[in-house]
Order: structure tokens, then sequence, then C-alpha cells
């Protein structure tokens, strides 16, 4: 027996956790979310902020599993891993070994020219260059 709207929305949209066409063929998402431009649909500021939230504490969060000695850089630097973690996944972050051995070691000008000279630099070269001189130089970019 339903006894909420929630439950009753539920149970006759249904509820798909990735972007969907519905039966007209209009991008859905969640529980009969318009979201395709075509008929006005999206998001409001308030709902990607929250989004944003959530995702950057996901990404902090692999950071720390995958790299525990994270937990000693600043936390400018560090915001350049999570950074780069949020754009390429863990995986894409992790594959950059010699650069993450450098940040451990502390030799970020080494660290920044790495970041330059790698295939994720000619994919889009003003973050990189943005995230590079934050973590050569220590300040926000």
């Amino acid at each position: 027996m339903v006894t909420s709207l929630n439950e009753q929305l539920r149970r006759d949209e249904g509820e798909v956790l990735s972007a969907y066409p519905d039966s007209l063929g209009y991008l859905t998402i969640g529980v009969g979310r318009l979201i395709d431009k075509r008929r006005n649909g999206g998001i409001t500021p308030e709902e990607s902020a929250y989004l944003l939230n959530n995702d950057i504490k996901r990404k902090t969060a692999e950071v720390f599993a995958a790299l525990p000695w994270v937990k000693d850089l600043d936390q400018i630097r560090l915001n350049v891993l999570i950074n780069m973690a949020f754009q390429m996944g863990i995986e894409g972050l992790l594959a950059f070994k010699t650069t993450l051995s450098l940040v451990q070691g502390g030799n970020y000008e080494q660290a920044a020219r790495n970041m330059i000279y790698s295939k994720w630099h000619s994919q889009t070269p003003e973050r990189c260059e943005r995230l590079a001189k934050q973590m050569k130089t220590g300040v926000w970019q």
C-alpha cells in the first residue's frame, strides 16, 4: 500500500540513476526528472551545487584511499590532485606515476613540468597549465 506521494511517484515513474530517454524520447533522470534542454528541462544552480559538493567529497575520499600520503600535502596542492581525479577519474590520476612520486617527494616544480609534458596537456591545455602552475607555486590559479 502506498502511503505518500514520494512512494507513489517512485512506483509510477520508476527510478533510474542515469540519463535515459523517456517514453517520448526526452532525456530524464532519477524519478521522472526531465533534463532535456529541448523541453526546457535541466537542474537548478542549487541542485548543481549539491551534486558538485557530493562529487568533491567522493573524489577526495578516493584520492585519500589510493594515495594515503596526500594527508601531508598542503590543501592547495592536494586540490590539484582532486581536480585531476575529478576530470580523469582516480585511475587516470594514478597513471601519473612519476608525477605523483615527485609530488610525494615535494619536488613540485618537476611535478608541474611533468604535468605539462603529458598527453593530458594536449587534451585540455588551459586546465593543465593552470593546475601545473598551482602545483608549482602552491597558489590558487
